[in-house]
C-alpha cells in the first residue's frame, strides 16, 4: 500500500512541473445548494440561530434531511438516499464513521466555527471525490487568507431553555502577507429536553467539545501551504430511540495542502491534499436502568488518503481534473457479558476489521457554446477493493457464505450531462446521468448488526451486485430584482437496490430481536424528487420566502420505500432595518400516507411549526456584539417527523439566547 501511495505522489508532482508550463482563467462551479455557515468568520445575523449546531443548519437548506436518533449527530440524506449512496467529506477529505448504528455520520466531527459553506452536489455530479449515486455534502472549512490584517477575535455564547444546551467558544485569526493562524475552540453540554407534552426525554443530552487549527505559508506570489487539524471529542452522548448510548466520539483530522495560482495561465489551479483521520466510538449501555445482557460495542476507523486537482481554461472549456485515493480500515466489535459470572462471554466482531482501498479519476469539462448556453460534461472511473484482515471475522462470515473470498474488487463508473441555458431573467437545465457505488461495510460485511426500528439483526452480503442507477434532473428558474422562482426535480432508476430482506433461515442473536435481515439486491428502485422556492421582497427591508418539496420512492414491486419523505412546506416573513432584524416562520410536512409498511416503517401524523426571532448588532469601533434571542416551536407541539428513530417526540417550546462578540 506505501508503494501505491508512494508512486501517487510522485505522479502529482510530475502534474505540478506540467501545470508551470501553460496558462488559465477563473472557472465557475455549478453547485445544486450551498448552505452559508459562518464566511470568513463574519457575524452571521442571516441564520436564525448562530450558533446553532450544524445539524441545524444543514436542515435549513432544501437538499438535505436528517435522519434523528436523538438530539445530537443527525445522519444527512441527499435526494432521500442514506450514506451508503452518498458522499460526505470535508474539504474533500474522505472519512468514514466507527458506528454500526450510524450514531457518528461525519457531520459529528466538525463545528460550525470551523466551517464557511456546505456544498452539496446531486446525483452522479458528486462523484468528484469518490463514487455516489445520491450526490455529495462538503463541508468547506474557511478558506485561507493573505491579507494584512493582523489579530481577528471572536467570542460566543449561547443558552437554549429547553434542555439547558450551553454554548461557549472562542477563535483567534492573525493574518500577513505570508502566513496566517486560525483557531477555534468551542463546547457544548445539553441536558434531556422536554418534549411538546412536557415529558422529559431520557438519554438526550450531550457534552462536546471541539478544537480546529489552521497554519499557512505563502512562500511567494504563486503557492502557500496549509496544515490543518481538528480535533473533536463527544461524551455522555444520549440515543433515547437506541437501546444504547455512547460514552465516548472521538476524532482527530488532519492534513496537509498545497496550492499554486496562475490567474493569467491556461492552468489556472493546482491543489494537493495529503490526509489522515482516526474515529473512535464506544457504545455504552451502562446509563440505562435494564438490559437484558450487558454489552461493551466499541468500534474504530481509520482513513489515510489524498487528492490532487487540476483546473484549465481553454477557449471555451474549463476543464477540472481529480485524482483521488483512500485506504480506510473499520473494525467494530461486540461482547456480551452473562448476568451469571460463571458464563463465559461471548465476543463477535460487528465488522470484521473489513480494509476498503479506492483510486478514483474524475474528469469535468464545462463547455460555454455562447453567452447563454453551457454543456457540462462529468465523467469518473475508480478501482473499488475491500479486503477482510481479521480470520475469526471471516470465518464467521462463512458460516454463512462458505465460497466467500477475502478480497473483492469492483470497477465503479460514472458518466454525466447537463445543458444549461441563462437569459436575462430566466434559466433552465436539463440533464442525464448513470453512476454505479459499491456496496458499504455494513451492507457487505456487516456481522448482527441489530437495527432498533424495525427491531431485526442484519447480515451484510458479500456477495451483492453492485449498484448502478440512471438519473434525469431538470430544473428552471425566474428572477427578478424583486421576484425569484425556483422548480428542481430529479428522477432516479436505481438497478440491484441493495435494502435488508428477511431471512427465515438465520436466526437473531439480539435478545427481543423479530428475527434476521441479510442485505439483497432488489431488481430495482425509483425515486423522485421534486421541490420549488419562491422569494419575494416586498420592500428593501421585508423578504417573504417559500418553499415546498415532495418526494416518491418505490420498490420493484411497487411497495414504498422507508424514509421517504412526505410532502413538506417551509415559509418565512423576514424584516430587516439597519441593525435590527426580526424573523417569523413556519414549517411542516403533510401526513405520510406512502410510507414503507413492507419494510417496518410506521405512518407519521401532519404537523406545523412556527419560530420567532429577533437580533440587534452593536458597534463600537473596532468591536461588534451580536444579540439573537427567540422561541423555536413557539406553540409548544407535540409532533414527531418521518426520520425520526422509532418516532422519538421532536422537543417541545425552547427559547433561546445568542452572544456573538467580534473584536479586530
Amino acid at each position: 500500500m506505501l508503494r501505491i501511495y508512494t508512486t501517487g505522489i510522485f505522479l502529482l508532482l510530475g502534474l505540478n512541473s506540467i501545470a508551470q508550463i501553460f496558462t488559465d482563467t477563473l472557472s465557475t462551479k455549478i453547485l445544486d445548494e450551498v448552505i452559508v455557515i459562518a464566511p470568513k468568520k463574519q457575524l452571521n445575523e442571516k441564520q436564525f440561530k448562530s450558533l446553532a449546531t450544524l445539524d441545524e443548519y444543514l436542515q435549513s437548506g432544501g437538499k438535505v434531511n436528517l435522519v434523528r436518533r436523538g438530539a445530537y449527530a443527525w445522519e444527512p440524506q441527499i435526494n432521500n438516499m442514506s450514506t451508503e449512496r452518498t458522499v460526505v467529506t470535508i474539504d474533500g477529505m474522505r472519512i468514514f464513521g466507527a458506528c454500526t448504528d450510524k450514531m457518528d455520520p461525519v457531520t459529528s466531527y466538525v463545528e460550525v466555527s470551523n466551517l464557511a459553506e456546505a456544498s452539496v452536489c446531486s446525483g452522479q455530479q458528486g462523484s468528484c471525490y469518490g463514487a455516489t449515486i445520491g450526490g455529495a455534502l462538503d463541508l468547506k472549512r474557511n478558506s485561507t487568507d493573505f491579507k494584512p490584517k493582523g489579530w481577528d477575535l471572536s467570542l460566543n455564547h449561547g443558552l437554549e431553555a429547553n434542555n439547558i444546551h450551553q454554548v461557549a467558544g472562542a477563535s483567534a485569526t492573525y493574518t500577513d502577507k505570508s502566513y496566517n493562524i486560525d483557531t477555534d475552540l468551542t463546547f457544548r453540554e445539553a441536558h434531556n429536553y422536554f418534549d411538546g407534552k412536557g415529558h422529559e426525554i431520557a438519554h438526550s443530552g450531550f457534552k462536546k467539545i471541539n478544537f480546529s487549527n489552521a497554519l499557512g505559508w505563502k512562500f511567494n506570489n504563486n503557492q502557500f501551504i496549509e496544515t490543518s487539524v481538528i480535533f473533536d471529542r463527544a461524551t455522555q452522548v444520549g440515543y433515547p430511540a437506541l437501546p444504547m448510548d455512547v460514552s465516548l466520539a472521538q476524532a482527530l483530522i488532519t492534513s496537509i495542502k498545497y496550492v499554486a495560482v496562475w490567474p493569467k495561465a491556461a492552468y489556472k489551479k493546482f491543489e494537493v491534499k495529503l490526509y489522515y483521520n482516526t474515529i473512535t466510538h464506544r457504545m455504552d449501555d451502562t446509563t440505562r436502568p435494564e438490559v437484558p445482557i450487558h454489552m461493551d460495542m466499541p468500534g474504530w476507523s481509520n482513513t489515510s488518503g489524498f487528492y490532487a486537482q487540476l483546473e484549465r481554461t481553454k477557449a471555451q472549456h474549463h476543464w477540472l481534473l481529480n485524482v483521488n485515493s483512500f485506504y480506510n480500515q473499520s473494525l467494530a466489535e461486540m461482547t456480551m457479558y452473562p448476568k451469571n459470572p460463571q458464563e463465559n462471554k461471548m465476543f463477535m466482531y460487528t465488522w470484521p476489521d473489513v480494509r476498503t482501498f479506492y483510486s478514483g479519476l474524475f474528469l469535468q469539462d464545462n463547455w460555454t457554446l455562447n453567452c447563454h448556453t453551457e454543456l457540462k460534461l462529468t465523467t469518473s472511473v475508480g478501482l473499488h477493493q475491500n479486503t477482510v484482515a481479521s480470520p475469526f471475522g471471516l470465518s464467521s462470515l462463512q458460516i454463512f457464505y462458505p465460497e466467500m473470498p477475502a478480497q473483492k474488487n469492483r470497477w465503479l463508473k460514472s458518466l454525466g450531462v447537463q445543458y444549461r441555458q441563462t437569459h436575462e431573467l430566466f434559466e433552465w437545465s436539463l440533464g442525464g446521468a448513470y453512476s454505479e457505488r459499491a456496496p458499504s461495510v455494513s451492507e457487505g460485511y456487516g456481522f448482527y448488526l441489530f437495527n432498533s426500528s424495525d427491531r431485526f439483526d442484519y447480515i451484510g452480503n458479500p456477495n451483492l451486485k453492485t449498484e448502478s442507477a440512471f438519473e434525469l434532473n431538470v430544473s428552471c428558474g425566474y428572477k427578478t430584482p424583486k421576484l425569484y422562482l425556483k422548480l428542481n426535480s430529479n428522477a432516479f432508476h436505481i438497478q440491484d437496490y441493495i435494502i435488508g430482506q428477511p431471512n427465515t433461515n438465520f436466526i437473531p442473536m439480539t435478545i427481543g430481536a423479530t428475527g434476521v435481515k441479510w442485505y439483497r439486491a432488489l431488481t430495482y428502485a425509483r425515486l423522485f424528487n421534486l421541490d420549488f422556492t419562491a422569494q419575494y421582497k416586498v420592500t428593501a427591508h421585508f423578504l417573504c420566502t417559500a418553499q415546498v418539496k415532495y418526494s416518491a420512492g418505490q420498490d420493484h414491486q411497487n411497495q414504498n420505500l422507508p424514509l421517504i419523505q412526505p410532502l413538506a412546506y417551509h415559509l418565512s416573513l423576514t424584516w430587516n432595518y439597519q441593525k435590527f432584524s426580526v424573523a417569523l416562520d413556519a414549517s411542516g410536512n403533510a401526513t405520510q400516507n406512502h410510507y414503507g409498511q413492507t419494510y417496518g416503517e410506521q405512518k407519521t401524523d401532519d404537523f406545523s411549526i412556527y419560530n420567532l426571532n429577533t437580533s440587534y448588532q452593536f458597534k463600537w469601533k473596532q468591536a461588534q456584539l451580536l444579540i439573537k434571542l427567540g422561541v423555536e416551536n413557539l406553540t409548544d407541539k407535540y409532533y414527531t417527523t418521518y426520520s425520526d428513530w422509532n418516532k422519538i417526540p421532536r422537543m417541545g417550546r425552547n427559547v433561546f439566547i445568542n452572544l456573538t462578540t467580534h473584536l479586530f
